[in-house]
């Protein structure tokens, strides 16, 4: 009688250990980031670009000592002039949001391809820092020659987002004159039924 309970016993323990590995593995900081990049055309023939991250802590815990580095620009073609490319946060907890931002300028005519930014981060149950990555950003075309626009474009964008809409309204008012106005006929007949 004992063997059935072992039986028994033995799936019950093999579920509780895989439940509770499940359970401690996700007690973990979850970090997602976003990069973004604005682009501006300056007077002085420069280019300027503002760099914005946004990292989030969607995981259960917190994340301690959170560093961001963002060293995917190169000193040859980009300036910072404000901020810096690299960030500190003691914590992030979980749930939480961070921001940097930083602008830097660029002088050099062509086209750049970022990498991602680095988030390194420690977990209090784990000896060695963790790792993320920020989303890359699109490819860029610095200092681009832009086409200049011509005189109509504006009515051809106009044209194609409401050309519809106006040819209906068009064609209900004539509808509508031709059901109120007299027609040239009638006239002409009720001029020489008086005469």
């Amino acid at each position: 009688m004992a063997r059935p309970k072992l039986v028994f016993l033995f799936p019950l323990v093999v579920a509780t250990l895989f439940v509770s590995s499940v359970l401690t593995s996700s007690d973990v900081p979850f970090m997602v980031a976003n990069k973004k990049v604005s682009q501006s055309r300056l007077k002085s023939g420069a280019e300027q670009l503002v760099v914005s991250i946004d990292i989030f802590n969607e995981g259960s815990v917190t994340a301690y000592d959170v560093s961001l580095v963002d060293d995917s620009w190169p000193e040859d073609k980009f300036e910072v002039v404000s901020g810096s490319t690299s960030k500190n946060w003691e914590r992030l907890d979980a749930g939480a949001t961070a921001s940097h931002s930083f602008v830097l300028e660029s002088k050099v005519k062509g086209a750049f391809q970022g990498s991602p930014a680095v988030i390194k981060f420690r977990v209090p149950t784990k000896a060695a820092l963790q790792e993320a990555f920020s989303t890359p950003i699109q490819p860029l075309d610095i200092l681009a020659d832009k086409p200049q626009e011509k005189k109509f474009e504006w009515s051809k964008r106009l044209l194609t987002k409401y050309g519809s809409q106006v040819a209906v309204l068009l064609f209900v008012g004539l509808f509508v004159f031709v059901l109120v106005s007299p027609s040239k006929s009638s006239a002409a007949k009720g001029g020489k039924k008086k005469r």
